[in-house]
């Protein structure tokens, strides 16, 4: 669990290592009826995703308890999570080590490597990935780094959530995001509780949110589809559900299809080349699975923009 307090210590701890990333403000006829709409340009954060947020919180906190060891980081990653620690972790000094699946992007590995992380691809679903990393850290002494479910990390994700309160002053009603781990979500919804609703958007194929509310726990989905590289986690973290059920965060799916005319939709429309994964929170709003009333003010996170653009030409 985590609450306000914890977002607001990470605040301050990443306070200079972050970017303030944008928000636009944009004709909310083409996504939806609504009475304001913004794209929040998360998509610009270092390494390209949110992650960026809850790895400096991880390792800095780590550091400043002297919890840090010289062997530095291991991870578990799809691809953005392993890029934001290797990130983190240079910038702290140490060295990262990243299990990412045999799936993961060429782009997203050769990004890794370029960071000077040592990257091993197991399995082909990021849970085969997560075991090998935490025996790895368990073997070594190296800080393990869960993508979404450690508190430090979820609550660097809430450092968003303060952004756009900061930034819309306070007037924003609903704040979709995309849902794959909860990571996002858990710390986002914790920093927007009271001030506005959060509605977690996911593929079909991967309903982690929507089956741990249905079950009243976390429960193991299978992992399929064009978003699986960076919302592929095999369940719902504990913190998110945690926070979702406090928080009465909003489960919606969308399709395949859906996904992919939002992504070419992002581009066509703003110039924006977004991942699958990014494009789910879109393809809400384009297909009319979440439909904000005429005086509601909503904001869309883009989190992330690791993709190879070539196919949206």
């Amino acid at each position: 669990m985590i609450a306000q307090s914890d977002v607001d210590a990470a605040t301050a701890r990443v306070a200079g290592e972050i970017r303030r990333t944008p928000v636009i403000e944009v004709d909310p006829t083409p996504l939806a009826p609504a009475a304001r709409m913004w794209l929040k340009l998360e998509l610009a954060q270092h390494t390209g995703s949110f992650k960026a947020r809850g790895a400096f919180n991880h390792v800095l906190a780590a550091r400043d308890e002297g919890r840090l060891p010289e062997s530095g980081v291991v991870a578990a990653s799809g691809g953005n999570a392993g890029l934001a620690f290797a990130y983190a972790a240079a910038r702290a000094g140490v060295p990262a080590e990243v299990f990412v699946p045999e799936t993961a992007p060429a782009v997203k590995v050769a990004r890794l490597r370029a960071l000077g992380a040592t990257v091993v691809q197991v399995g082909t679903r990021y849970a085969e990935a997560q075991d090998a990393a935490t025996k790895r850290a368990a073997d070594t002494g190296a800080l393990f780094c869960h993508a979404y479910d450690l508190p430090e990390v979820c609550a660097g994700q809430g450092t968003l959530g303060v952004e756009i309160l900061e930034q819309t002053g306070g007037e924003v009603d609903t704040v979709l995001l995309a849902v794959g781990g909860g990571g996002l979500m858990a710390g986002v919804a914790t920093a927007l509780h009271g001030h506005a609703r959060v509605v977690g958007v996911e593929p079909e194929r991967i309903p982690t949110l929507e089956r741990a509310l249905a079950a009243g726990r976390p429960v193991d989905v299978d992992v399929s589809g064009i978003a699986a590289d960076s919302l592929g986690a095999t369940r719902l973290g504990e913190i998110a559900f945690t926070v979702a059920t406090r928080t009465e965060v909003l489960p919606v799916l969308v399709t395949e299809e859906a996904i992919v005319e939002a992504r070419r939709f992002l581009w066509d429309e703003y110039r924006l080349a977004v991942e699958h994964g990014t494009a789910t929170a879109v393809a809400a709003l384009r297909t009319g699975a979440y439909r904000p009333s005429p005086d509601e003010r909503v904001m869309v996170v883009l989190c992330g923009a690791n993709t190879d653009p070539s196919d949206l030409h």
